[in-house]
């Protein structure tokens, strides 16, 4: 599923990167959302990126971490906790696209000139839903090892007061809510997985 995935984002991303036009149709912008009802926005905004490296880093943290989340969806399946892993995986996907727009909605309703790209909201909701599981994994940032929980943490309150600056073009709105929305994804398919989280969290 999540080579799929990658493959299908991949593919349109390169093809829009020449077709200004298609960026147009696909890109979320919250005005024409707001004013013209094309809620399309609220997906296609995820299937295109602004550049190669943007497209490069989303696509292999989508990768390997969508890969960890989809075994995880596997697993509940067999112990009886869910049904249809690949169903919950593509709401995850989707939802998470979704939601991860709806701060940058609000604040920029009224602005035709604002315009979004790109799968970090969903990417984000991959990253987070696997801390869930394993919240003492080991992440990598800039190559130097840090916990799964903290670098969530401080990933969360980076992307919070970042917001709160504005002073790059990065959509840091998109970052935490894809990143809240793929935390509490798995406890609300499956709430007997707080006290699993719990339990994970306090015997790292």
């Amino acid at each position: 599923m999540t080579i799929l995935i990658v493959a299908i984002i991949s593919l349109i991303s390169i093809l829009a990167f020449n077709n200004p036009r298609l960026i147009t149709r696909l890109q979320f912008n919250p005005y024409r959302v707001v004013h013209y009802r094309e809620y399309h926005r609220f997906l296609t905004h995820g299937l295109i990126h602004a550049d190669w490296m943007h497209l490069i880093i989303n696509m292999m943290v989508l990768f390997f971490f969508g890969t960890a989340v989809e075994s995880y969806f596997h697993q509940m399946a067999e112990a009886g906790m869910i049904r249809w892993p690949e169903i919950h995986y593509l709401i995850l996907l989707v939802g998470s696209m979704a939601i991860a727009t709806l701060t940058t909605l609000k604040k920029y309703r009224n602005e035709p000139g604002y315009n979004s790209v790109g799968a970090s909201g969903a990417v984000s909701a991959f990253i987070f839903t696997s801390i869930f599981f394993n919240p003492w994994q080991t992440l990598l940032l800039y190559f130097i090892p840090i916990p799964g929980i903290i670098f969530g943490i401080a990933y969360l309150i980076y992307s919070h007061i970042m917001s709160r600056r504005a002073s790059d073009h990065i959509n840091h709105d998109a970052h935490f809510l894809g990143a809240v929305a793929g935390f509490i994804y798995p406890a609300i398919i499956a709430p007997s997985l707080i006290g699993y989280f719990f339990q994970q969290l306090l015997n790292p």
